[in-house]
This record gives structure tokens, C-alpha cells and sequence, in this order.
């Protein structure tokens, strides 16, 4: 063991870290991109939204902004602590992303329910399919995403229950 004295440094060479291999970066933008896409496609829903229970629907797609944000930061900076090169750039986003678009123009609040619901799910699936990789890989980072499922799902219960019959 070497101890460190108050005016030693060791060089980045001698310091051993744990760095993504090429596959766990692979996976953990895919995360990103479909994180990306969820928030843009949220603002877009949240812009264009009208019909009844407009307020209520329009406050709770910010919380999926905010969500899908934040998870998105979360995975680029998870990322680059692992020297892995995030990529969230609009061209590398749309050309990558598995999460459908919605529809342009007016979105009506039963239109916003179905398809924010099933974004919330394309995003779902994406971390649900990369998870058991990211596991074996790194459970600290596989830790990252059972958050981002649970903040996900819960979103896409509560949107999906605007328009469930009891």
C-alpha cells in the first residue's frame, strides 16, 4: 500500500479506475438518446396541448420534462465518470432514437394520454433491454437505471390512468 503524503501526487497512469467498455457505453447511450428524445417530445406535447383536463395534463407532461432531463444528465455524466463520450447532439438524437414521434400540431388530451404513454414505455423498453448488460458490466450504473424505470413507470401509470374506466 502506498501512503499519499500532503505534497505527493500520484499520475493519472498510476491511479487504477474502472472505464466503460465499448459495449456499456453502446448501451448507456441508448439510454440517452431515447431520454433525450422523451423530453423533447414532452415539451412538444406540453406546447400543443388542449382539450379537457388541459391545466392537469399540461403541468404533469413537465414533470415527465423534468424527469426525462434530469435521467438524461444523470446517464451523461454517468458516462463520462466512466470515460465514455456521451452524444446527445439533435442530429445523433434523431438519427438514433427508438422512441416514436407524435404527432405535429394540436394534440388533444385523450391524443397526449396514448402517446405519452406509450413514450413513456418506447423509453421503458430501451432501459429494460440494455439493463442485464449494464448489470453484468457495472452495478453501480445498473442502480442509475432501476431509478429511471421506476420514475418512468410511475409516470406512464399515472398519465394512463386520465383515461381508464373503472
Amino acid at each position: 500500500m502506498t501512503t499519499l503524503l500532503p505534497n505527493h501526487r500520484r499520475d493519472a497512469d498510476e491511479v487504477q479506475t474502472f472505464r466503460a467498455s465499448d459495449r456499456l457505453a453502446r448501451s448507456l447511450q441508448k439510454v440517452l438518446v431515447d431520454l433525450i428524445e422523451l423530453h423533447l417530445q414532452g415539451k412538444q406535447a406540453h406546447w400543443n396541448l388542449v382539450g379537457t383536463n388541459f391545466r392537469d395534463l399540461h403541468l404533469q407532461l413537465d414533470e415527465i420534462v423534468d424527469i426525462a432531463r434530469e435521467a438524461a444528465d444523470t446517464i451523461a455524466e454517468r458516462m463520462r465518470a466512466l470515460d465514455a463520450i456521451p452524444d446527445g447532439r439533435s442530429d445523433t438524437v434523431a438519427a438514433t432514437t427508438s422512441v416514436p414521434t407524435i404527432a405535429p400540431g394540436l394534440l388533444s388530451t385523450i391524443e397526449v394520454v396514448d402517446a405519452i404513454t406509450t413514450l413513456l414505455y418506447a423509453t421503458v423498453d430501451t432501459v429494460r433491454a440494455v439493463h442485464d448488460d449494464v448489470d453484468a458490466a457495472d452495478p453501480s450504473t445498473a442502480d442509475l437505471l432501476h431509478s429511471i424505470i421506476a420514475d418512468l413507470e410511475k409516470q406512464a401509470w399515472m398519465v394512463k390512468s386520465e383515461s381508464a374506466k373503472a
